[in-house]
């Protein structure tokens, strides 16, 4: 009988052909948006525009499985943001979403995108609201993930600060290194296998400390209903997700958020916060749904 390797052993190597993947096809690349930015991205596929934007601590290569998924579909671009991977911080340390969204759209006016299927995940949840929000007009479909609701509204702004605080002790005190060793509790469900929890800490512990540093400002001091006035996000239509194991942005408050904004909820079973690795292919069938719709739109 042939032993069973190690879970460590199996884990690393799963590691290492997830690292081979990524390298292979979903290289990163890079985009100049004037004036001395840049902005970094990772890319697979072709056909059809979906943007995908992380959140708070991740970045573009933890989209890794749900693109691979999608890349026979459509052209699957995923940014880093403002202070994440290569790309340039914003030009002040406690920006807002409409921030993120300005650079969201000279990053897709540099590619030269003028339709795509929008999807943010937890902060970047944030994000593509407040660049749907805001009036852009590259975005056609918007799916929002375990969407982050922010603290900056007047009732939640005593808590956001005391959170802000908390965010950045954890950082000063145990470094990149240590939320990544923490993290995997709480992104994703107690059912995750080795191999999940493994990416969840290797993406976190690429976090550059000024780009996370903007992003808990933005989350603390800023709110998503800002950008949703008449508890609409405007004429792009919307729909809204949460993993149902989710203990971050729970599948409650997504609910209640989608239920204020008149949008379709749905939850991805077996699923904690970084649902889209934890479940990939019911997150990619999710996006591709929204395609469908957007392919109707354009023609």
């Amino acid at each position: 009988m042939t032993p069973h390797a190690p879970a460590s052993v199996t884990c690393a190597e799963t590691l290492r052909d997830s690292l081979s993947l990524l390298e292979g096809r979903f290289s990163e690349s890079t985009v100049d948006i004037g004036n001395g930015k840049i902005v970094s991205y990772r890319s697979c596929g072709r056909g059809p525009v979906i943007v995908l934007l992380h959140g708070i601590s991740s970045g573009a290569a933890s989209w890794l499985q749900c693109a691979l998924r999608l890349e026979q579909d459509a052209q699957v671009i995923a940014w880093n943001a403002p202070g994440y991977g290569r790309s340039t911080s914003l030009p002040h340390m406690q920006p807002t979403a409409a921030d993120y969204a300005e650079r969201l759209e000279q990053f897709l006016e540099a590619l030269g995108i003028t339709n795509c299927v929008l999807v943010g995940h937890s902060l970047g949840a944030m994000m593509a609201s407040a660049y749907v929000g805001k009036g852009y007009k590259r975005a056609s479909r918007l799916l929002l993930i375990s969407p982050a609701q922010g603290y900056g509204s007047e009732a939640k702004r005593e808590r956001g600060l005391k959170i802000a605080q908390e965010r950045l002790d954890v950082l000063r005190t145990i470094g990149v290194e240590g939320m990544a060793e923490r993290s995997p509790a709480r992104m994703l469900s107690a059912q995750a296998g080795d191999a999940e929890r493994a990416w969840v800490r290797w993406n976190i512990q690429w976090l550059n400390p000024v780009g996370y540093t903007q992003a808990v400002h933005m989350l603390c001091g800023d709110h998503l209903r800002a950008y949703a006035p008449r508890d609409s996000l405007g004429d792009v239509p919307a729909t809204v997700y949460c993993g149902a194991e989710d203990v971050v942005t729970t599948p409650d408050d997504s609910r209640e958020l989608a239920w204020n904004l008149n949008l379709p909820f749905h939850v991805i079973d077996n699923a904690g916060h970084a649902c889209y690795i934890e479940q990939p292919g019911a997150v990619a069938a999710a996006i591709r749904h929204q395609l469908s719709g957007h392919l109707y739109k354009l023609n």
